[in-house]
């Protein structure tokens, strides 16, 4: 049985849709709050549903909302986003980034993870297997104590290093997939240490069809994203609109790149909209509606002008692989 698991429920592969396979929706992040950074707090239920509405409203169905436990989430109101505006929103167990755990634990959060002080702390002192049980119940009961199930698991590593407590945190996910077949997501911190992850992974013995690798745009290299997609990872382009890092027309080139190579069917794309100046509704910045609206007509000129179907690649790219890559099949 083939099955997509959102936070109301699950569905079958073919009712996804049009999706952004990684964004954040609502969050308080406690690292990025104890500092003082505001920008990074996405803590208005309003103003971010108005930009979820933007992408409904032209065409959008389905977001992966890529949120971990150690990211400060709001479980309940992305919940309530999902139903009152009918759209499809996917959860996220499992962990970010070493950098983050030095944060405190929400109160709320102790009762399930026991009484330590930071994710740090937790995650020293856990076992795998107890990390692994944590991941397993936040696909099979809920997330954060709530009925809401996540729909796929993360783990993250740092730049150009992967520390002892990011491998102890990954091995907890693969072993967590295999328990739950829930796919997986792993965070790059710009785009390096993919193939790294994939060695780990591979000791774990994870299929890695079942693996979406994050911020692959970052990291810019051809060479690079061949030596993953010949794995048979998807690949996820998730920093559309930050030209800080790199202007539209590199992201675009690295994709027909690997359409060229003939890896079109692991390619993803979204904008890991996490701060408020990304948001139209926070801080008049583009917005969800900028990649629907205005970055695939975009996508689809290039394309078309080397020689490729536009129309068709964007199918694939926000419909088709999704719903593979985000699908448990048991």
């Amino acid at each position: 049985m083939s099955f997509i698991r959102t936070l109301r429920g699950d569905i079958k592969p073919k009712n996804l849709g049009f999706t952004y396979s990684h964004e954040h929706i609502v969050c308080r992040p406690a690292y990025w709050k104890q500092r003082g950074e505001g920008d990074l707090l996405l803590d208005d239920k309003q103003k971010s549903k108005k930009d979820v509405e933007d992408f409904k409203s032209h065409g959008g169905n389905s977001i992966v909302d890529a949120t971990a436990v150690d990211y400060g989430r709001d479980v309940k109101a992305v919940k309530e986003i999902s139903e009152e505006l009918d759209i499809h929103i996917v959860g996220t167990a499992g962990f970010n980034k070493s950098f983050l755990w030095d944060a405190d634990i929400k109160e709320e959060l102790k009762p399930i993870v026991g009484d330590y002080k930071t994710y740090t702390e937790w995650i020293e002192n856990a076992t795998i297997e107890e990390l692994t049980d944590f991941v397993v119940k936040e696909v099979e009961e809920g997330l954060e104590g709530t009925p809401f199930k996540a729909g796929q698991v993360k783990f993250g590593t740092g730049y150009n290093r992967i520390t002892p407590l990011e491998e102890k945190t990954l091995r907890a996910v693969a072993r967590a997939h295999h328990v739950t077949k829930a796919p997986i997501h792993s965070h790059t911190e710009a785009g390096t240490m993919a193939l790294e992850q994939i060695d780990f992974l591979k000791s774990e013995d994870i299929n890695l069809n079942f693996l979406s690798i994050g911020h692959m745009d970052r990291n810019p290299d051809p060479y690079y994203h061949e030596q993953i997609a010949r794995t048979g990872a998807f690949l996820s382009f998730d920093g559309i609109a930050k030209i800080k890092y790199a202007p539209e027309s590199t992201r675009i080139n690295c994709i027909l790149e690997l359409v060229k190579k003939g890896y079109e069917d692991q390619i993803l794309v979204s904008g890991d909209t996490a701060r408020k100046t990304y948001f139209k509704h926070y801080d008049y910045g583009l917005g969800f509606e900028y990649i629907i609206s205005k970055w695939v007509p975009r996508f689809i000129d290039e394309a078309n002008r080397y020689g490729f179907d536009g129309e068709t690649l964007i199918r694939k790219i926000f419909v088709d692989n999704p719903a593979r890559c985000f699908t448990f099949k048991t």
